[in-house]
């Protein structure tokens, strides 16, 4: 059997937030903004506070299996662990939707700004500049993404808070709401129940990635403790500015209507600060979307590693690490070859279809704390039911529904790519009579 692969442990607490806080992209809020804002009537800080609350129940199913298996995977290994290596391979060629082609879009998105800024540039040399500068980076080390991260979230987060800023100054000088404390952005101008409820599925797709430090669980330092929380940090530190964001903004302009809700967080960064403003925060938009293409490529690309490791992708390719930077270099390559598709597609297309594999993930991930928990029961071990059950049971509840929010487009997309999924799983194990090949995992610190 050859030696199992293993990644260097580097990463501590505040790494792994930092990484998943740019894999968040906090400024998606005012990307987004006009968006949600038009869905809900106005009621966007409702929209985000909704979906703050349910994904903290799926956070903690994350950080529940990232204690009980501090290895690389994510889902896909939780899965595999804990209900079956068929399922589990299911699970894992699903979340590829979001890993595999999540750095693409982060990419097509940033590109597209930037072309629109600069038409004289064809917008593949700006797609091929953020693939190769990001390839760059994850090939060359972790740490050395984590610290080109560092600076550029710090330059995101600096945006958002001058633009908080400026909008509580516009507000207080008597335009938008005209007062600060309101309860308008909770409850909007002519808001429903439902359009509320529907507002609140769009704004869980900014939480998408909070998942994504445990893809580098076998790189961090006491992952056992660190992982879990740090999931939960960035769960709450990311819904935290999306409700915070949404209410000061939702106080600027009270409301869902806007002339384009597309660009509606570009008008009203000009509106409160004017034409050098406007550009500060095009400028932020694109930073955010280097800094998210970061954390994407690297997470897909530990995901690709662990898959290859285990023998379910090709190990020769992808489940090898270069000896120089240990990392694994030809999953980013792929990744980076994916990106390229960009070249020949546009942002609504390539983002139909990535949420219906996380929400799948993020789905099974909850089932499977329940399933630990009745095995661990089994063996003699007492847990806590309220979060090894009834937690994980609200998530799968509450992420079901935001399945069925997708359009068919996405699900059409999603359920052709699972069926793709399967009839690679039943050649490879004789009609799925056998389990899919696995490497063992006893030299990980933790694995079980």
């Amino acid at each position: 059997m050859p030696s199992t692969a293993t990644l260097s442990r580097t990463l501590k607490l505040p790494s792994l937030v930092i990484f998943g806080l740019a894999y968040l992209t906090p400024l998606i809020v005012l990307g987004i903004f006009g968006v949600i804002a038009s869905e809900t009537g106005g009621a966007s800080a409702s929209a985000y506070l909704i979906a703050l609350l349910a994904m903290l129940f799926t956070a903690n199913s994350y950080g529940r299996m990232a204690a009980a298996y501090p290895v690389a995977g994510s889902a896909y290994t939780y899965v595999r662990k804990t209900i079956d290596g068929r399922v589990g391979f299911l699970v894992g060629w699903a979340t590829m939707l979001d890993y595999l082609f999540l750095p693409m879009v982060i990419w097509l998105i940033g590109g597209s700004y930037l072309q629109a800024q600069f038409p004289a540039v064809p917008m593949p040399l700006w797609i091929l500049g953020f693939i190769v500068l990001t390839t760059i980076l994850n090939i060359i080390g972790i740490k050395v993404a984590d610290r080109v991260n560092l600076v550029l979230m710090s330059f995101q987060i600096l945006v958002i808070v001058f633009f908080v800023a400026l909008s509580i100054a516009s507000v207080s000088s008597g335009l938008g709401a005209g007062a600060l404390v309101s309860a308008s952005p909770f409850t909007g101008i002519g808001a429903n129940p439902a359009g509320i409820a529907a507002g609140a599925a769009i704004a869980a797709y900014s939480f998408l990635g909070f998942d994504a430090v445990t893809t580098l669980t076998e790189e961090t330092v006491e992952p056992r403790r660190t992982v879990p929380k740090a999931i939960m940090l960035i769960a709450l530190i990311g819904g935290g500015i999306f409700v915070v964001v949404a209410y000061t903004v939702q106080l600027v302009h009270p409301g869902g209507v806007f002339e384009n809700s597309d660009a509606a967080g570009f008008e009203i960064a000009q509106h409160i600060g004017g034409n050098l403003f406007g550009a500060i925060f095009l400028a932020a938009l694109v930073i955010a979307q280097f800094t998210s293409g970061i954390a994407a490529q690297a997470a897909g690309s530990r995901l690709l590693f662990a898959m290859g490791r285990d023998g379910v992708l090709p190990r020769g390719f992808f489940g090898k690490l270069n000896q120089r930077w240990s990392t694994p270099v030809f999953s980013i390559l792929a990744i980076a070859a994916v990106g390229l598709i960009a070249m020949f597609m546009d942002v609504a297309t390539s983002t139909s279809f990535i949420n219906f594999g996380a929400f799948i993930a993020f789905i099974m991930v909850n089932v499977s704390v329940i399933v630990y928990w009745a095995r661990q029961r089994r063996e003699g071990k007492k847990l806590n039911a309220l979060l090894y059950v009834l937690c994980p049971a609200i998530g799968v509840l509450v992420i079901a529904f935001l399945l069925t929010q997708l359009d068919a487009h996405a699900v059409a997309i999603g359920s052709i790519w699972l069926v793709i999924g399967a009839a690679i799983l039943g050649f490879t194990t004789r009609g799925f009579k056998s389990q899919p090949s696995q490497m063992a995992l006893e030299g990980i610190d933790g694995a079980s």
